[in-house]
């Protein structure tokens, strides 16, 4: 693939960025944390995010980092972003530094959770989040349903990305 700009690059490199996906390691933990930290408390400031990094820490350890494929974005030996999916399709972080917010760091996330679970993928983002909608339904996530997170109380919206398998079969 060539970008607009003329560079070449694999899905997994940017050299004009610097920007590589890699496997999760677990000496990535203390950075994916501080980076979830810090993102979700910019986007949703009335929400103390530090009083909930014990349970977050326990939540990636038990929940996250046993059962999902974890890939993470680096620029310059920094962590800018990760992604978890699980086996059954789940995509339950996308996480991004907000300096890296309308970059190219999201969507070479959500394409490479995409070629880790062609067949599909589903996701729950908050309906007050107008920016991560916009985004998954530029990257072929349609709307689902509604819910409401059993964690925050808050509303959320279910969105799909249907996978490769069903545009064989048409």
């Amino acid at each position: 693939m060539i970008p607009k700009s003329g560079h070449r690059f694999s899905d997994e490199i940017m050299p004009q960025e610097k920007l590589s996906l890699r496997p999760y390691r677990a000496d990535d933990e203390e950075a994916a944390i501080a980076l979830w930290e810090r993102t979700w408390q910019l986007a949703y400031p009335s929400i103390d995010f530090a009083e909930r990094l014990a349970w977050w820490r326990e939540r990636w350890r038990s929940e996250l980092v046993p059962v999902a494929s974890i890939v993470v974005a680096e620029q310059r030996d920094s962590l800018v972003g990760f992604v978890t999916i699980d086996r059954g399709g789940y995509l339950d972080q996308l996480v991004v530094a907000p300096e890296q917010w309308g970059s190219d760091v999201a969507r070479l996330l959500v394409d490479k959770a995409k070629r880790l679970s062609p067949d599909g993928i589903t996701l729950l983002v908050n309906k007050d989040n107008a920016r991560a909608i916009r985004f998954y339904e530029r990257n072929a996530f349609a709307h689902a349903g509604v819910d409401v997170n059993p964690t925050s109380g808050r509303p959320v919206l279910k969105m799909v990305w249907k996978g490769t398998s069903s545009l064989r079969g048409a």
